[in-house]
């Protein structure tokens, strides 16, 4: 009989966010897999969890997969973290989740922390219909990409370093308009977390005068919807 594929998401910040089945399932696991062994094992070593630890992450997993999607049908129970928030959000994780279903292993994915709603929430901008965009393009592909966003009307969720933030507020105030608002979630659920909103030209000013530290998470609103032509009554007639 097979073993499973559990997705355990791991705090983002503060050690307590982690939830009581997710420990449960990360003691009980014949193998954990993580991002980044050392980091992963301040979390693991907080709550006495000691089982078996092997490195995952983007530069190996397609070497690695195969190997343990074998060892999960010979039996055994492998869990995935990341070294903060869920698993496969913009995180390692799609490609083995993938290639398990596709044997036909069952993959459990539990609910947990994960940065970008609490960004979102935390805005004031609407989250009733919102697009999630990870990590823009660095080079190649960034500008054609913001400019096909510009007239993207839901709010938008990017991950962004806090060394290309400013940079990337004022393409942003370039490509959508400078009073287009927006909001920045830095270091959510950690000690020095800081939210603050503003048009994009006011927020990417006060970062560059106050350069920021830690994970961002930079949410965008939508673009306006265009105004209603009015027809005169003599063009209907």
């Amino acid at each position: 009989m097979s073993g499973r594929l559990h997705i355990v998401p791991t705090p983002v910040g503060n050690l307590e966010d982690m939830t009581y089945r997710a420990v449960r399932v990360l003691q009980e696991a014949d193998l954990i897999l993580a991002e980044d062994t050392r980091t992963s094992s301040v979390l693991l070593h907080h709550y006495g969890i000691t089982g078996k630890v092997q490195s995952h992450h983007k530069f190996n997993e397609h070497a690695t997969v195969q190997l343990i999607k074998e060892k999960i049908l010979a039996g055994q129970d492998v869990a995935l973290i990341s070294d903060a928030g869920t698993p496969g959000i913009s995180d390692p994780g799609f490609l083995l989740v993938r290639t398990c279903l596709e044997e036909g292993i069952e993959v459990e994915t539990l609910p947990g922390a994960t940065a970008c709603i609490p960004a979102i929430v935390s805005s004031g901008l609407p989250c009733d219909r919102f697009c999630f965009e990870g990590f823009l393009p660095v080079k190649k592909g960034r500008q054609t990409l913001l400019k096909a966003l510009a007239e993207e009307p839901r709010t938008m969720i990017f991950y962004e370093s806090p060394f290309r933030l400013v940079k990337t507020l004022e393409q942003l105030a370039d490509c959508f308009g400078a009073d287009r608002k927006c909001s920045v979630a830095r270091e959510i659920s950690k000690i020095h977390e800081e939210h603050r909103q503003g048009t994009l030209e006011e927020v990417a000013l006060w970062y560059r005068a106050h350069p920021p530290k830690g994970e961002i998470v930079l949410v965008v609103a939508g673009a306006p919807p265009a105004p209603k032509h009015r027809r005169d009554d003599a063009e209907d007639e």
